[in-house]
């Protein structure tokens, strides 16, 4: 188990980022997502997520039209995009794993594209891959440049809807039950989320299927609920928080959300992943954070800085007063501040999700 410590300013594994088990012919990270990262952030805010106060057991169903599906088939599919992306894909052949979290890098190792990969459990292989609406055009570029001779077929699947399920139960550490479906056979992906299991499960249908006629005791919710949960645990989906070509994967929390292989063969971006990975030190961090008051058209990248002026990272978004900051870990116990666009100072204070990794000293 890895040993976790703020250390010159660097947040540092003693055995590496991510503990580490033979699945599939491959290692993969295997988090303890119940647990804390001590590095004396004391604030928490992963319970004020914006869902209703409801009867337990209950679910809600978010409809999440900034995510879109691309389809590709082919006996050449897992050979295609294990190229291209950081997971390996043949963690998607084990039978009891249909969902797997990825991202897609530049050549200088920074992040293109977040995506999760579904597979689509048919006679002849294939995935459904969900990316940010915004980039669907861009990324079907990028598939089509390194399609060559492939035996893969790219399609848009304009048709079918991404929804997410997250439970209403709130308060406990136990892992929620999966909701039962009414109508499996109308579900063409069912499958819990591969990043942390406090983002509930992945729902994709027709676009004319209602999923509450799908799942059992679920209402729907806003998507601006789902947003603010996810920005309440901290994790980042989308060009906003994570935006093309400037954002870095480790950075970005990649080995905590299991979409990181180290043990796979080359992708485009691997080698200053694989060098970071390899130093064991992440001197900046993507953080959950709280802001002293709602701030409406912040510059893209807002300055974070300490009481004292020093810098200390970059804001990227939120929603209301929660959001996502990269952080540089050596300030992260302190409380900081951001000039909004009317040039008011704003408190800014990081919490640690309590899904990263645990904790753990060795004796």
């Amino acid at each position: 188990m890895g040993v976790w410590r703020l250390t010159g300013g660097a947040l540092r594994s003693a055995a590496g980022l991510g503990v580490y088990a033979r699945r599939g012919g491959g290692l993969f990270p295997r988090l303890l997502s119940a647990a804390s990262v001590r590095i004396g952030v004391n604030k928490k805010y992963s319970q004020d997520t914006g869902h209703r106060n409801t009867v337990p057991g209950q679910f809600v169903c978010y409809h999440l039209p900034h995510r879109s599906l691309v389809g590709i088939e082919g006996q050449d599919t897992a050979a295609f995009l294990q190229g291209l992306i950081t997971n390996d894909t043949g963690l998607l052949e084990e039978p009891e794993r249909g969902a797997m979290y990825a991202h897609m890098l530049n050549v200088q190792g920074r992040t293109l594209y977040d995506i999760i990969l579904y597979s689509l459990r048919k006679a002849e292989p294939g995935v459904y891959l969900e990316c940010d609406t915004t980039v669907k055009d861009s990324l079907l570029k990028h598939l089509k440049v390194f399609k060559i001779r492939r035996k893969v077929s790219i399609s848009t699947c304009s048709d079918l809807t991404v929804w997410a399920v997250l439970s209403e139960q709130k308060g406990t550490d136990q892992e929620a039950s999966k909701p039962e479906l009414a109508s499996p056979e109308k579900a063409l992906v069912w499958e819990a989320d591969p990043r942390t299991q406090q983002m509930g499960w992945r729902l994709v249908l027709q676009s004319q299927v209602d999923p509450l006629n799908i799942v059992a005791s679920c209402q729907k919710g806003d998507t601006e609920e789902y947003h603010r949960h996810r920005y309440a645990i901290g994790l980042p989906e989308g060009v906003k928080d994570l935006p093309p070509g400037v954002a870095l994967p480790l950075e970005s929390n990649l080995v905590f959300m299991q979409g990181i292989s180290f043990s796979k063969g080359c992708y485009i971006g691997q080698e200053l992943t694989a060098r970071t990975h390899h130093t064991g030190v992440v001197r900046k961090r993507l953080m959950p954070v709280r802001l002293s008051s709602s701030v409406q058209d912040l510059e893209e990248g807002a300055a974070l800085q300490t009481q004292s002026g020093k810098p200390a990272g970059k804001h990227r978004a939120g929603v209301g007063k929660l959001g996502l900051s990269l952080i540089r870990m050596a300030h992260a116990k302190e409380v900081l501040t951001l000039k909004s666009s009317d040039k008011a100072t704003v408190t800014v204070e990081a919490s640690v999700p309590d899904w990263w990794p645990k904790d753990e000293k060795f004796n």
